[in-house]
């Protein structure tokens, strides 16, 4: 198992850029609609929200626009959700300066799928800068037991790519695990193609955990992808499978790789899997069948919950099985994070048990 430090007072830390999450009434679409749901949002803070909703303690760092009401929003919808969080008041500078990003989704219906537009001009998020942040304190006064990165936040400006470089640098240093989700947006990387692939790749070369689907190690680490064959999923798993023997010889540091398999059959039906390797075992859910509300974060919920699993020092297989079943979690609710109410009902949920309980 994955050796976690002790005496922390974080479980988990993570960097993101905050914004809002806007969804229309009863999965309607965007175009037609004038009635809508909103929720603050970041796939980083969807991650961190299974530990923080089971009692682990949790941080966020980020930004916020100064005297915003949106940033108002966010801040107590971060409380409510028992996340601590820390960064900045960044100045709008008037009525064209920064503002928080406005995610505006259509979850999709049936044979109509999800579509989901992201409005991130002027996004504050883009000044993360690690010259705001005391990363002695955070790592080696407080102490952080894992900090998760994602490869959205890295992206998002040359300042942001620094920030999450020193973060991972200093968690190296003062013994915190790594977990890195690849998470590769071609429109993020380009005209910065060389540049960010040399950051990822170091912030992969000290990473102890290494999330992302075979695009994201191709285009983010330059791994020989599967070889060309059929597209089901016994092929899937086994191209998989293949790679990650030439990740891991190119990243030596990691030892716990992971990926989710998922089958679209409508906006309300998925297959949904995953596959893990770790203490030098592969284990492999396939892909079993998932009424979905909507889609839209469940890859989150599957990350979140594995890092728990891993928090709690569980054997690899029960944080994957653990993992499955928040991110099926995640898609049976309106926001795009899970929020379970205890251990066992996400058990629940991988047993395949919706009896209810009184």
């Amino acid at each position: 198992m994955l050796k976690l430090k002790e005496n922390c007072k974080y479980s988990l830390v993570v960097p993101t850029s905050m914004g809002v999450r806007i969804t229309p009434v009863d999965r309607q679409p965007v175009h037609t609609s004038n009635t809508y749901y909103m929720q603050a949002t970041s796939a980083e803070t969807n991650v961190a929200n299974i530990s923080a909703s089971l009692g682990l303690p949790v941080k966020v760092l980020t930004t916020f626009v100064q005297d915003s009401p949106i940033a108002a929003f966010i801040k107590a919808e971060l409380r409510k959700r028992n996340m601590d969080y820390e960064g900045k008041d960044v100045p709008q500078g008037g009525p064209w300066g920064y503002r928080h990003q406005f995610n505006i989704a259509d979850s999709g219906y049936g044979m109509r799928g999800p579509r989901v537009a992201n409005d991130r001009a002027g996004e504050v998020g883009r000044t993360l800068n690690i010259n705001d942040f005391d990363l002695d304190r955070i790592f080696g006064q407080e102490g952080v037991q894992v900090l998760h990165l994602s490869g959205l936040v890295g992206a998002l400006s040359p300042d942001t790519s620094r920030f999450c470089l020193e973060l991972a640098r200093a968690a190296k240093k003062y013994g915190t695990l790594i977990s890195f989700d690849l998470n590769h947006r071609a429109s993020f990387w380009k005209g910065r193609e060389e540049e960010l692939h040399a950051i990822f790749s170091e912030i992969a070369s000290v990473s102890d955990i290494l999330i992302g689907n075979e695009e994201d190690f191709q285009l983010c680490l330059n791994i020989v992808g599967p070889e060309a064959g059929g597209k089901d999923i016994a092929a899937k798993i086994d191209g998989f499978k293949g790679m990650i023997e030439r990740v891991r010889e190119a990243y030596p540091n990691a030892s716990v790789f992971a990926t989710t398999l998922r089958q679209v059959v409508s906006a309300n039906e998925h297959l949904w899997g995953a596959i893990l390797f770790a203490g030098g075992e592969w284990n492999v859910v396939e892909p079993r069948p998932i009424p979905v509300l909507d889609r839209i974060g469940g890859g989150d919920g599957f990350v979140g919950g594995l890092l728990y699993g891993i928090l709690k020092s569980w054997k690899y297989e029960d944080c994957l099985h653990f993992g499955w079943a928040t991110g099926v979690l995640a898609t049976t609710e309106l926001t795009d994070y899970a929020t379970p109410a205890d251990e066992d009902a996400v058990w629940s949920i991988w047993q395949g048990n919706a009896r209810v309980k009184r």
